[in-house]
């Protein structure tokens, strides 16, 4: 099931490689809805992009539920213990 919902978060000091190199990014977008690529019937799905940089400046991420929540974990992890130095 679809839920329509997304989420977009302003992204600063950050970068992403695409086809053409890397580029800053200036926003990610993340939504749960049918994937492109991936073989299950919906994703929690994220776009990374700069839109000012036209298409070529966009990295797309298709996640099952459970990497999705792994990829969760790990980053609360890591940010944690980033804070601690």
């Amino acid at each position: 099931m679809c839920t329509y919902s997304t989420e977009k978060v302003e992204v600063e000091r950050s970068s992403a490689k695409g086809p053409a190199g890397w580029f800053p990014l200036r926003t990610a977008t993340v939504y749960y809805d049918h994937p492109v690529h991936a073989p299950d019937d919906h994703t929690v799905n994220i776009d990374f992009l700069n839109p000012d940089q036209g298409p070529g400046a966009r990295v797309a991420v298709e996640l099952s539920l459970d990497t999705a929540r792994e990829l969760i974990a790990a980053l609360q992890t890591t940010v944690d213990r980033a804070k601690d130095h």
